[in-house]
């Protein structure tokens, strides 16, 4: 799907998917880091990570998570949806330098509430990294 194509509840059926996909870089998680105020040194410090049960600095979560956000607020349904609840399962760490694929596809929908449910998964390669379920609002 293209971004900037503005989708309304009836245009949405189930089924319908959208993707996008991201390498995950040290300056997103030093901004993200900055952002949060999570400076945690498992995301920051080689120094440190080396020595975690991953081996070497992840991204945080949520970074990975925020991924799913843009695919609604700027992909597919797109601008001015409104998010209502986001469920996560973190399965496996994000790396510095992987590429995050993420897809959502709706799943249910409520007409008379103009409310979309997605199952939203990010991936790794092969790996999924995050999995869940997102609940949305269309604006009109």
């Amino acid at each position: 799907m293209d971004a900037h194509i503005k989708y309304y509840f009836k245009d949405i059926s189930l089924g319908q998917t959208a993707e996008y996909e991201k390498q995950v870089t040290d300056e997103d998680v030093r901004k993200f880091a900055d952002i949060s105020g999570d400076y945690n040194p498992i995301h920051l410090d080689d120094e440190f990570a080396k020595d975690s049960m991953f081996g070497a600095r992840i991204a945080h979560g949520i970074l990975t998570a925020s991924h799913i956000s843009a695919v609604i607020g700027y992909i597919f349904p797109g601008p001015g949806w409104i998010y209502l609840g986001q469920s996560l399962q973190f399965r496996a760490p994000v790396k510095i330098g992987d590429t995050v694929h993420t897809a959502v596809e709706v799943t249910d929908t409520v007409a008379e509430k103009n409310i979309v449910e997605l199952s939203t998964i990010c991936k790794v390669g092969d790996t999924v990294v995050l999995k869940g379920t997102a609940t949305i609002k269309s604006p009109d």
